[in-house]
């Protein structure tokens, strides 16, 4: 069952706690309250300011299980305090582990600092969960895909789109490392995996990712730099580092160019340019 009440002040205790800097909102000059808004709570959670108000005044409909997640990630909430606020809601919180879609409030955190560079946050089978406007700019919305498709290895067998966005010559490595990534994770994770079910779906499906899971490598990785091919901008080298958060096996990936490069000239462009279709 629900407690509605308990579900509001949790609500209302937790709004009040975060400060728009915490949440990558600017604070402005006119704030009179020391935490976020109603309205802007609705927009980190993609939701409308009318139901968000209904939640923290008890009312309205009995929120869905994805309504609740939604709550939980614009919140920053960590996992425990997540758990929280399904069992509020009257729902069992979701399976802890390496599907987990939740990020962690730390990682948000540096995640809504990176305003101004290319960066994303992926699963470990590269299922993109957030990206900057630049990262959008760059790679084009890589949270669209459903299903298989949602992870980059999986793609890149599977549509030749994919590709068009990194240098040819680089492309028999990229085969290597996302065959090489997957054999490690569905070892990691066992044959009833999702990992396991993309591995199967390849198989046959694609001769070409046959012929690399036969090399069954799994120590292959790039050199901390990718070659990119934007439509725009044309070829981009640019660095790759990642930050690992290793209890919910997500990874933050960010993109840097050398300064004085012809590649960070190119980045400073990214915000004026369409991103790749």
């Amino acid at each position: 069952m629900i407690d509605r009440a308990g579900l509001a002040e949790f609500l209302r205790h937790r709004r009040g706690s975060l400060r728009p800097e915490d949440v990558g909102l600017p604070r402005g000059q006119r704030r009179r309250t020391s935490g976020l808004r109603r309205e802007e709570v609705a927009t980190l959670c993609h939701i409308s300011a009318d139901y968000y108000s209904r939640l923290e005044r008890e009312r309205g409909p009995h929120p869905s299980e994805q309504m609740i997640a939604s709550l939980a990630q614009g919140l920053h909430l960590s996992l425990a305090e997540r758990d929280h606020l399904f069992r509020l809601a009257g729902h069992n919180p979701p399976v802890r582990g390496s599907t987990s879609a939740h990020i962690s409030p730390g990682l948000l955190r540096i995640f809504d600092r990176l305003a101004d560079t290319p960066a994303e946050i992926v699963t470990e089978l590269g299922e993109t969960l957030r990206q900057t406007a630049l990262g959008v700019a760059l790679t084009g919305d890589n949270t669209r895909f459903t299903g298989p498709a949602r992870a980059i290895g999986y793609r890149w067998f599977t549509d030749p789109a994919c590709r068009a966005l990194y240098h040819p010559d680089d492309h028999p490595l990229h085969a290597r490392v996302f065959a090489a990534g997957l054999r490690r994770v569905v070892t990691l994770r066992g044959p009833g995996s999702w990992a396991a079910h993309l591995q199967q779906l390849l198989l046959a499906g694609s001769a070409e990712f046959r012929a690399v899971w036969d090399e069954h490598e799994v120590d292959v990785g790039y050199n901390h730099t990718k070659r990119f091919v934007h439509p725009s901008l044309g070829d981009l080298d640019l660095a790759c580092q990642s930050l690992l958060d290793p209890d919910q096996s997500h990874a933050l990936l960010v993109y840097t160019a050398v300064p004085g490069t012809e590649s960070h000239e190119k980045l400073q462009l990214l915000s004026a340019v369409g991103a790749p279709c």
